[in-house]
């Protein structure tokens, strides 16, 4: 899978942008703040339709416009699909081949994402809720099902919140419907659950190979997904809701008194250990960046294993924050392996020295221009 193509409108500082993209390594050169991680933005926009920086879409469209429009043509092996998003004060409307989809959920998937930026490091040492999101962005993009259950799992919760908080302030005073949304609530729960697992098992069978070769086999990189259900209780989807719905019986009087959902995999938490020590309290930050590093590019891997298409990989400038070691293995593992933008304010020695016929964007100010490659020719995209 490689994006071939993209085109902006009045997203963030680009009026326009008409970009032919090369299959492998594509650089976004430039200094800071002229719109290099914009234009990776774009890219994680079109797979998953919403961005990883703010949460009002509103924030994407440029503040001369009214609409901003995200389109883009993804190259795979069964053949070639057009994709759109624009976005408004209406919301935001998605077409594959030109035919607009009644769900996001039937969308997203089209073209898959890795994203790794130095915030990313909070993957192992940031909180929970970082994790969590991690989870939930990466699996959703394999797994269709994953995505639907992870919806109606989040819209119960937040009808099951608002009833705790009615009984708590006396508003309401029926408990048989608590039950009602607490059995529904453990239903998905328990999917999402059992589904990170499975992949949480199989994401680690590929991170612990990448980590022991980074670390030159000193290391062992396992992972523990951290649940209020019982280990032994973690076997399948009927017993993991069984358990749920018996951990909100035991739990109901502190819920109602604290008006909120204290059980489920919204409380969930995965924990990354480096020789049997959880690396996000007792391993350096050497470690941690090591476990980041592995645990991103696993997910490559674990696309290719899921979806049968290698993900488009995009680097927002993180190279500036691995050591020569941690760069070389990077760049060496997805060399001729996938397609991948780098945003960077130069190429370092070492950089240019591993990375093979890039296509270079020269990005300044809403305008980007490639060099002449032997993929790219001499296409340019300028502000109007």
């Amino acid at each position: 899978m490689y994006l071939q193509e993209l085109q902006l409108q009045h997203f963030r500082n680009y009026p326009t942008a008409d970009l032919q993209l090369g299959q492998g390594i594509n650089v976004l050169l430039g200094e800071n703040a002229q719109g290099k991680t914009n234009l990776l933005e774009a890219i994680y926009v079109l797979a998953l339709t919403r961005s990883h920086r703010t949460a009002n879409d509103h924030d994407l469209v440029n503040w001369q416009a009214k609409t901003a429009k995200v389109s883009g043509r993804v190259v795979k092996s069964a053949g070639t699909v057009p994709l759109e998003l624009t976005f408004s004060r209406q919301g935001k409307r998605a077409k594959v081949n030109h035919l607009e989809q009644a769900r996001l959920s039937q969308y997203v998937g089209q073209l898959n994402v890795i994203l790794f930026a130095p915030e990313d490091l909070a993957i192992v040492k940031g909180a929970p809720t970082v994790r969590r999101r991690f989870m939930d962005m990466e699996f959703g993009q394999m797994n269709p099902r994953y995505l639907y259950n992870l919806s109606q799992y989040r819209t119960l919760l937040k009808q099951r919140n608002r009833y705790l908080k009615d009984l708590q302030h006396k508003q309401k005073k029926d408990l048989l419907f608590l039950s009602v949304l607490s059995d529904q609530l453990a239903a998905f729960g328990a999917e999402i659950i059992m589904a990170r697992l499975t992949m949480l098992k199989k994401l680690e069978h590929w991170a612990q190979a990448i980590h022991a070769e980074i670390s030159q086999q000193r290391e062992e990189l396992t992972f523990h997904y951290a649940t209020q259900v019982a280990d032994d209780q973690l076997t399948d989807a009927k017993t993991i809701c069984d358990a749920l719905t018996a951990l909100y019986a035991k739990q109901q009087e502190k819920e109602l008194y604290q008006g909120t959902t204290l059980v489920g995999p919204h409380r969930d938490d995965l924990h990354f250990q480096v020789n049997g020590k959880n690396v996000q309290t007792f391993g350096s930050q050497g470690q941690q960046r090591t476990t980041a590093l592995s645990v991103k590019l696993a997910e490559i891997d674990l696309m290719k294993e899921e979806t049968g298409e290698y993900p488009v990989l995009l680097l927002d400038d993180v190279l500036s924050e691995l050591d020569d070691a941690r760069q070389t293995h990077l760049l060496t593992a997805i060399q001729d392996k996938v397609q991948t933008f780098i945003t960077t304010t130069s190429l370092s020695g070492i950089t240019r020295k591993l990375i093979k016929d890039p296509t270079i964007f020269h990005v300044a100010d809403g305008t980007v221009v490639a060099d002449g490659s032997p993929e790219q020719g001499d296409a340019a995209t300028k502000e109007d």
